[in-house]
């Protein structure tokens, strides 16, 4: 099992290379923005893939991203079957990745926590 898991994060790593640069040079949608892929996480077939994105520009923008992104999911599945070398390439599916923003959202609350405990201080 170790051996399925190493090669699931290995294809998953070289997905993600590869469709950094395919959503990059070949989409041409000017609703996509900055597009960020985080993390792909392939399943233990192989047969599907969970791509998680982060929108850089306007995070408001990231639901029309991801839909926009899953309706050429098929495009760029056909674009990656000449690039990586798969028996079968995987179902690519797309997820917004909220982690950044989350992160964001805490270091801010931490930093407000921390400003009113000196306050309280002083």
């Amino acid at each position: 099992m170790p051996r399925e898991f190493n090669r699931m994060l290995r294809v998953g790593e070289q997905i993600r290379r590869e469709l950094s640069i395919l959503i990059q040079q070949e989409i041409k949608d000017p609703r996509i923005g900055m597009v960020s892929i985080s993390d792909v996480e392939v399943t233990v077939d192989m047969a599907h893939a969970k791509v998680f994105v982060t929108v850089l520009d306007d995070a408001a923008k990231a639901d029309e991203t991801v839909r926009i992104l899953n309706r050429a999911a098929k495009f760029l599945r056909h674009q990656l079957a000449h690039r990586v070398v798969l028996r079968a390439t995987p179902t690519l599916h797309f997820y917004y990745d909220r982690s950044v923003q989350r992160g964001a959202e805490l270091s801010e609350l931490i930093e407000k926590a921390v400003t009113e405990d000196r306050a309280h201080k002083d």
